[in-house]
């Protein structure tokens, strides 16, 4: 255990802590928690930096808690952000809720019945039943203008024009008092998070200190950003989910895949769990035959393996074949409909498109703008159905040719794919 820090070090996955003594306490199991926002249905890839230290510490035997903000939530954290975050319904932030409790549970140990189970909570249940003036009398009465005022993510938002709302402004005292809650109700000692949540991890070891007198700690990993300082998580500007049905299996595994040559060491050490002497093996073959992107290859299935399994990077290899030129050969409808989930479709009765041209059908679905383009695309042999290239304007749309009754894929050219959804 006393290792631990050294670890996280190697990993990219410490950037400070509040006090030194932190090493020491690190020797004996101790019991440690971080946040997580329900700001969507699913998780996002930069969470996952917070999953993986977690995970870090669950293994080295300290108790971990994973609490889902069901009450911050409601309010929204300022921290990094320069306006206002739109706010939340209940019912919005119960229904995310559902779908974080799901993602936590693939990378985190809850079972009870483990040496070691990993805890999770939801910090509604404390703040629910808690009145205004109970909170100000209670908890608010503990913390100091001074300092409120002089968290750097307090400063940032009044210096903009928009300044900062009181609701934001009060967000430090709730996850502060969420760390007493924790130290009263679990005996937690440390919270950990990005370097973008110090300032609200210092109030909740302040608040500790205030309240029970002892000492608390804070730790805090680097935000992770590529090589050229764009912020970890997100392709051409949208997120990468956790969730498939929010990010495809193919798209999840194609991201990291993409991963420039300066930065896959970087994200094999903090997304992966493989050995450090592999990693620096994986490096060494980067630099030695870099066109053989042999770490990216394997950065992109160690983490699409621990987070969609083995069926899902299997499906993000094949999509990978299919979508590069193989054939949708014995592929079933819904391992189609996960591989083309964002090409363009249509969706028409079988009534409209079985038995008629194919080039008819192309038109009609809106694969091309009409149907003089549709013949001009099969005459110059650039359509395909299902794998194949339809060979002339007299070929048609059988009802055999649709997989499981349901779906046809056209495509234009080498790569143009798009998914014909057939209603019976």
């Amino acid at each position: 255990m006393s290792n631990l820090l050294d670890t996280l070090r190697a990993r990219h996955l410490f950037d400070d802590m509040t006090s030194p003594a932190l090493e020491a306490a690190l020797e004996r199991p101790l019991t440690l928690y971080a946040g997580f926002d329900p700001t969507s249905e699913s998780l996002q890839a930069g969470n996952y930096v917070t999953i993986m230290t977690l995970a870090h510490f669950q293994r080295a035997g300290h108790r971990v808690i994973a609490l889902v903000g069901g009450a911050t939530g409601l309010i929204g954290d300022p921290s990094g952000k320069s306006t206002e975050r739109q706010l939340l319904t209940a019912e919005t932030v119960e229904r995310n809720l559902v779908g974080i409790r799901e993602n936590l549970s693939r990378f985190l140990d809850f079972d009870p019945k483990s040496s070691n189970p990993a805890i999770l909570v939801n910090n509604h249940d404390w703040f629910g039943e808690m009145t205004f003036i109970g909170f100000l009398r209670d908890v608010g009465r503990y913390f100091r203008m001074g300092n409120m005022l002089g968290k750097e993510s307090v400063r940032k938002r009044l210096e903009a024009d928009d300044g900062m709302s009181f609701t934001e402004f009060c967000y430090q005292i709730l996850q502060g008092y969420d760390f007493l809650h924790l130290n009263q109700t679990h005996g937690c000692t440390l919270q950990i998070g990005g370097s973008d949540q110090w300032g609200n991890i210092t109030a909740g070891t302040e608040l500790v200190r205030r309240v029970q007198g002892a000492e608390a700690f804070g730790m805090t990993f680097p935000l992770v950003c590529d090589s050229a300082g764009r912020k970890f998580g997100k392709s051409e500007g949208n997120a990468i989910f956790l969730d498939e049905r929010k990010t495809s299996c193919y798209d999840f595994y194609q991201f990291f895949l993409r991963a420039a040559d300066a930065d896959v060491a970087r994200y094999l050490r903090i997304f992966t769990f493989l050995p450090l002497e592999r990693i620096a093996e994986l490096e060494a073959a980067l630099a030695a035959a870099p066109e053989r992107r042999e770490a990216q290859q394997v950065l992109a299935e160690e983490v699409t393996r621990a987070v969609h399994g083995e069926r899902g990077l299997a499906i993000a290899r094949r999509a990978t074949d299919v979508l590069f030129g193989g054939s949708i050969e014995g592929l079933g409808a819904g391992e189609l409909e996960s591989i083309f989930a964002h090409v363009p479709s249509a969706a028409l009765e079988a009534a409209q498109v079985v038995g008629k041209p194919l080039f008819e059908v192309a038109a009609l679905a809106g694969m091309v703008a009409s149907k003089g383009e549709a013949r001009r695309l099969v005459q110059q042999g650039g359509l395909s159905l299902n794998s194949r290239r339809v060979e002339g304007l007299d070929a048609t749309l059988a009802a055999t040719d649709l997989i499981e009754g349901r779906l046809a894929v056209l495509r234009s050219g080498k790569k143009n794919f798009f998914l014909l959804r057939v209603k019976s």
